[in-house]
């Protein structure tokens, strides 16, 4: 049997503050034994987790690898929309007048992540 990934590992400052943004980004939750302060915090999903790490230093360059999000239940534009109130910001806009394309955001320490259309979208 191949292996399966567990955890998409992140590192940061704060890994409850960040875990607490992606789930709310991901309609996740926090682990029950994740507290503000702690040195590491899990998100729990549907699919693979995401784990926040604590490190000293804060992000400096380009991320290396990215998480491509799709809503489920809404529009690109909306998520777009409700991410941005969560927190996150816009790094590029990608969108085209057609309707295709994606937005570049950055969550609240500044790891990039993009929004695709969603699945409605791609079959309208």
């Amino acid at each position: 049997m191949a292996s399966l990934v567990r955890h998409i590992t992140v590192d940061c400052t704060d890994p409850c503050r960040l875990a607490q943004f992606w789930a709310e980004v991901l309609d996740g939750s926090l682990a029950e034994d994740d507290f503000p302060g702690d040195p590491e915090a899990s998100v729990i999903t549907g699919g693979s987790g995401l784990l926040f790490i604590a490190v000293p230093e804060k992000k400096t360059g380009k991320n290396r690898l990215h998480l491509d999000l799709q809503p489920q239940d809404r529009s690109r534009d909306e998520e777009v929309a409700r991410l941005l109130a969560l927190g996150a910001s816009l790094v590029a806009d990608h969108r085209r007048p057609d309707g295709t394309g994606w937005a570049t955001l950055a969550d609240p320490e500044g790891n990039e992540f993009c929004v695709e259309r969603s699945a409605a979208e791609r079959v309208g």
